[in-house]
């Protein structure tokens, strides 16, 4: 099995302490004298010839690792640039406070490091990433899938190469919908009234469940409701939320709805990944928002998972009069540049490289991780693998607003507000205005 629990979330979500990134993140830009994004020297050393480190968390925990195997692919087309593999802690608070401590002390090494997607801002203000921007042409940045780059980048500078992709999908059972002749939902109104029935038929103890604790990940949850009833967070200048709308509303209420219709259990509250993956396997509920891994889990016996063969996968809905399929969270992981590297040249060369059809392909092929570039993501040999993979192409991705320094804050003052409201600790309106109150703070200041 792929999963790195500790790492990915299994969700790349990056299933982080809010507070304890915040702390973590103020330690390295205080021994940092960049306060804001330093434009790139010309490349160092050589683009064909040098060593370089790369500091990557484990990506699966299965043998062959792709790490190596593509280190030994990059090696046959550079033999002059030796690249040393240095794994990276798997819980990815500790990978961040490990590489803030190195980076901002001055350390040249490692020179190019995976990172989590929502650490562009973070790192890019506080010097503790380059501006790949200024090493790459726009035309490199065109083939990402659409949403990743604008993820990537802080204040007209893209610091994160899009390496592999996570997101939100909907898994249903296939078997259920068959024996009450309903069709796969592609709106919410649908997939609640659809969960709803199941449930008070007694076909299934639940109908829909998800990620709705207080952290992270029920951030990722909210965002892909707001973007499907075409909403945002926070206004383009990053200085205002936005959360207070018609569409905020529609997300809000829709998510409390769940509850109160019998669609989704009480319980959802304190569910994280885990939870949710296991009420699904374990053939508990009709319907599952999770990411990638969610397909591979519940097609494998020994997960343990009782719905093998009996799972589909899709985009997640959206609501009417919206467009179709809806907004799907990014997460994943980014390549970055250490600004104090001596071997720039080579990654640059290194990043292009796995980022490039190639690499992707094996990504893809091999290992089953959703590629970032777009002509991989839609070729046929990446389709066939499985139908994550298959869908992949179809999808409609939306970053969290952490274009933001203050991301963190921003996310605690969403999970914490929405959770509260889906607990009955207060109202839809009510949440959005705690949250949009809490939020306009942590914009208004240094953010970190």
């Amino acid at each position: 099995m792929k999963v790195i629990a500790a790492m990915r979330g299994r969700s790349r979500v990056m299933l982080i302490t809010a507070m304890g990134v915040t702390a973590a993140l103020t330690a390295g830009a205080c021994s940092s004298s960049t306060s804001s994004p330093a434009a790139a020297p010309s490349a160092s050393g050589s683009a064909t010839s040098g060593n370089i480190t790369w500091w990557a968390s484990p990506i699966t925990t299965s043998s062959p690792d792709p790490r190596t195997v593509l280190i030994n692919a990059f090696e046959k087309v550079y033999p002059n640039i030796h690249v040393k593999l240095q794994s990276a802690p798997t819980d990815t608070d500790t990978n961040r406070a490990s590489l803030i401590t190195t980076i901002s002390g001055g350390a040249s090494s490692p020179d190019v490091f995976m990172g989590d997607v929502i650490w562009p801002a973070q790192f890019g203000h506080s010097g503790l990433a380059a501006p790949l921007s200024s090493y790459f042409p726009s035309s490199y940045w065109s083939s990402f899938a659409p949403g990743l780059v604008q993820g990537a980048t802080y204040k007209g500078q893209v610091y994160g190469a899009p390496f592999f992709e996570d997101q939100g999908f909907l898994y249903y059972r296939k078997d259920l919908l068959a024996k009450e002749h309903m069709a796969v939902p592609t709106t919410w109104p649908q997939l609640e009234t659809d969960a709803a029935t199941l449930v008070h038929k007694g076909l299934v103890k639940y109908g829909y469940v998800w990620q709705g604790s207080s952290y992270e990940g029920l951030t990722c949850n909210f965002m892909e409701y707001l973007g499907s009833a075409g909403g945002t967070a926070l206004n383009s200048g990053l200085t205002q939320a936005t959360l207070n709308s018609p569409a905020g509303m529609q997300a809000a209420n829709f998510m409390h709805s769940l509850i109160t219709s019998g669609a989704t259990p009480s319980a959802v509250t304190t569910f994280q990944e885990a939870q949710s993956m296991s009420a699904f396997a374990t053939g508990q509920a009709a319907f599952l928002r999770n990411w990638d891994y969610g397909w591979s889990y519940s097609q494998t016996a020994s997960s343990p998972s009782s719905v093998v063969g009996k799972v589909g996968v899709t985009p997640l809905p959206s609501f009417s009069g919206q467009p179709s399929p809806g907004t799907s969270n990014i997460g994943g992981w980014n390549l970055y540049i250490n600004p104090h590297s001596k071997n720039t040249a080579a990654d640059v060369t290194f990043i292009k490289w796995m980022t490039s059809p190639a690499a992707q392909t094996i990504l893809g092929t091999q290992f089953s991780e959703i590629p970032t570039v777009q002509s991989v993501r839609q070729s046929a040999a990446v389709k066939a693998k499985n139908p994550v993979l298959a869908i992949v192409g179809t999808t409609r991705l939306i970053p969290r607003p952490a274009q933001t320094t203050a991301y963190p804050k921003v996310s605690q003052a969403i999970y914490t507000n929405i959770n509260s409201m889906l607990a009955g600790g207060t109202s839809p309106s009510g949440a959005l205005s705690a949250a949009s109150s809490q939020i306009n703070s942590a914009v208004s200041g240094s953010g970190i």
